[in-house]
Order: C-alpha cells, then structure tokens, then sequence
C-alpha cells in the first residue's frame, strides 16, 4: 500500500472503513447480500422443496443439512450487513455497533464441496450455497478491513504475512552472515 492511499493529503489517516460504508460500494454490497436472502427463501420454500422430494435417504439428509447451514451462513451475512447500514444511517453509535457485531460469527463452517456426496445435491441448492460462501469471503474481507482502528498501520500484526516472515528471517540469516 501505498503512503498517498494510505494517508490523506493533510497527513490523517483515511479509515477504510468509514468510507467504505458510506459509498456506492457498501450499498452494493449490502443490496447483493439481502437479494441472496430473499432467493435463497424463495427456492428452499419453491424449486428446492420440490427438488429434495425426489433425492435418495442419504442425500436427503445432506440437503437437509446443507440447507441449514446456508441459512445460518446467511443470516449471520445479513445481521453483519445489517449492523453495518445501522451504523452508515446513524441509528446505532459505534460503541451499539461493535456490541451487536460481537453477537455476529462470522465462521466458516467448512466448505461443503468436501463432503461426500455434494455433487448430488440439486444444482440450484449448490449454485446458492457457492454464492453464500463468496459473499462470506468478501464481508471477511470487509469486517477484517473495517475493524481496523483509524491510524493502525500495523497491519502485519492483525493479519499474518508468511511470505514477509519468510523475507525476514532471510535477510536476518544473511545480515548475521554478512556481519560474520
């Protein structure tokens, strides 16, 4: 990164965060997540009720557990994309915000195209599961990027660089050899 995107021209620090959620990028964000909700409804209650009638007993069980878990996947997205717009109108404060965001996992249950037996699964149960995850990925992404404290550049320290690791221990190995 860069000092200029970074730093604003006064020398403060710009939060990622604070201006994220305020832009056309948030709401996009925030519109993507609420339709997956309300497709991911419209199927489990529609084409997907229809869909599972006909699985065998071993796919019928997974279906029925991998509808879970998309649920429980989305309504922790849309709590986080919730609290969020909350926070962007002005109806929590930060101190609200950060008390319900507590309440919010944000885990990954593991990804199902693991499991035995995924493939078996109706397409449009995959299609919806594969969406959830990339929107959980991408409000990871987000909540990691907005939690950050305005003027923390420290980020190293919030998110682990191997590959930097690596590059130090290589330049302390051949600082002490070249010392030597």
């Amino acid at each position: 990164m860069s000092e200029l995107s970074a730093v604003g021209h006064e020398g403060v620090t710009v939060s990622f965060g604070e201006r994220f959620q305020a832009s056309d990028g948030f709401d996009k964000v925030f519109k993507y997540g609420m339709t997956l909700v309300e497709r991911t409804a419209a199927y489990l209650d529609g084409e997907g009720r229809r869909e599972s009638k006909g699985l065998p007993a071993t796919t019928t069980v997974l279906y029925a557990t991998e509808s879970m878990r998309l649920t429980t996947r989305l309504l922790d997205l849309a709590s986080w994309l919730l609290i969020r717009r909350a926070l962007k109108e002005g109806e929590i404060s930060d101190d609200e915000a950060a008390k319900k965001r507590q309440r919010v996992k944000l885990q990954s249950l593991g990804r199902p195209q693991h499991t035995k037996g995924f493939d078996d699964l109706p397409k449009g149960l995959r299609a919806l599961i594969e969406d959830s995850f990339a929107l959980h990925d991408r409000i990871v992404q987000l909540d990691r990027a907005m939690s950050l404290e305005p003027g923390v550049t420290d980020v190293p320290a919030l998110i682990p660089n191997p590959v930097g690791a690596q590059m130090n221990a290589l330049a302390a190995a051949f600082a002490v050899k070249a010392a030597s």
